[in-house]
């Protein structure tokens, strides 16, 4: 049989990549399916001014970091905004590396409920 290879702290190789795919794991992004969203959800969602001007912004130009959004807030507040939006199906987030690649979930949007989100967008009259 092969020799133990080990790590940091006398863990194996095995281990700490077990540990290291259980972090990934945990900090996988959680999106609803088409037929969990929820309208109440998505409503809330959109109510707020900051997370409206994300979509808006979303809706003009496409995927963006995080960061590339010129927000009147904290980095804290930010990360909630993003948050609420991808919990209700709003946004879509990718992982690259270290960055968070956000994007509208448009399509998913208007399959589900026609034309809440140019409705929503045309009430409010949101400039990015």
């Amino acid at each position: 049989m092969g020799a133990s290879v080990s790590g940091p702290a006398g863990a194996s190789v095995s281990e700490a990549v077990s540990a290291v795919e259980a972090a990934s794991a945990a900090e996988a992004l959680l999106h609803p399916a088409l037929d969990q969203l929820e309208l109440g959800a998505v409503l809330h969602a959109l109510s707020d001014p900051i997370r409206l001007r994300i979509v808006a912004t979303l809706a003009e130009t496409g995927e963006r970091t995080c960061g590339s959004f010129d927000l009147p807030v904290v980095k804290s507040t930010c990360t909630h905004h993003f948050r609420v939006l991808r919990e209700a199906g709003v946004i879509r987030q990718r992982l690259e590396g270290t960055t968070r690649l956000n994007s509208l979930r448009f399509e998913d949007l208007e399959a589900r409920f026609p034309g809440l989100v140019d409705a929503v967008l045309a009430a409010a009259s949101v400039r990015p």
